[in-house]
């Protein structure tokens, strides 16, 4: 008997992408809006925003994707409170399903934010251009393109549009009876979870300051070679490297924001000294903190 094979249906499927942008904005940023016939959305990673949607003004904040379905008036501002890092990501779907989107806000899950970073990760790959230029049009293909980099764009995408529309559409209750213990092999992975969470929050309570690996050791009673196992697996980086990313990430939300001079961020942020600071910015950025300052500022006038 001969095997029938299964043409597999798509549900969604996404022809083509337009823009695909991560931007880092000013406290004051205002973009005056547009309208295209292709859908768009837009996703705050940090801070809040007012969001123009039709004749629908409103506020989203950290977490929130709005959809704009093709040919609606959409714009962007800043609220002035902070400076907001938003994904930007448009594409041309016709499926039936996309009338779920229209006039839509959700709260993304952790499962979306991943799959929303797994497309930066890669739009970075495939692309020649920079993903923070809210003017570009058009993003020229890198040569040689990465294998396989804009296929999984493209996965990546209708994944978390499927995502989605199963999660707000049948929301998952799971029964008591199949609740069970979880097995012992994923105690050491929860485990590790566990104290990467504790100590990412107790890090973040102190960015303003000085601390060492044996002081965040002692402090959450993990041994070093651990953590720096921990942080290597989770993150990439070093327990201390991380630590300094998140400054650098704190001190760009400052520079956008505006309300603090370089030295005032610099002393904010328990750095030793302004010029420390400036190398740390550098090292980690390609800019000092103000070729970041002029660049934020040019691309938000528009003459980058």
């Amino acid at each position: 008997m001969g095997y029938n094979g299964i043409i597999l249906k798509k549900s969604i499927s996404i022809s083509k992408i337009y823009s695909i942008h991560y931007f880092e904005y000013m406290s004051n940023f205002s973009f005056q809006g547009e309208t295209h016939d292709f859908w768009e959305f837009i996703c705050v990673d940090k801070g809040e925003v007012n969001v123009t949607a039709g004749d629908e003004v409103s506020v989203l904040k950290r977490g929130d994707i709005a959809f704009h379905q093709p040919n609606e008036f959409h714009n962007v501002r800043a609220t002035g409170k902070v400076a907001p890092n938003l994904v930007v990501i448009s594409f041309h779907c016709e499926d039936k399903a996309m009338s779920f989107f229209r006039k839509k806000t959700f709260k993304i899950d952790e499962t979306e934010r991943n799959l929303l970073a797994d497309i930066i990760i890669e739009a970075r790959r495939c692309f020649d251009c920079r993903l923070d230029d809210p003017y570009l049009q058009n993003m020229p293909w890198k040569e040689p393109e990465l294998f396989g980099a804009g296929q999984l764009i493209c996965l990546y995408l209708e994944q978390l549009l499927i995502h989605l529309i199963r999660r707000y559409s049948n929301p998952l209750t799971v029964p008591k009876q199949l609740i069970t213990t979880e097995p012992p092999k994923s105690t050491k992975s929860k485990s590790d979870a566990e104290i990467f969470s504790r100590v990412t929050d107790y890090l973040g309570v102190r960015i303003n300051s000085a601390v060492s690996i044996e002081q965040i050791c002692r402090d959450n009673l993990v041994g070093r070679s651990q953590l720096q196992k921990i942080f290597k697996e989770r993150c990439g980086l070093g327990i201390i490297e991380y630590f300094s990313l998140l400054k650098i990430n704190a001190a760009k939300e400052m520079i956008r924001t505006g309300h603090l001079n370089f030295t005032q961020i610099s002393e904010q942020l328990g750095y030793s000294s302004i010029h420390y600071f400036s190398r740390q910015f550098k090292k980690s950025t390609g800019m000092t903190p103000s070729e970041y300052a002029l660049s934020i500022k040019a691309m938000a006038d528009g003459s980058f």
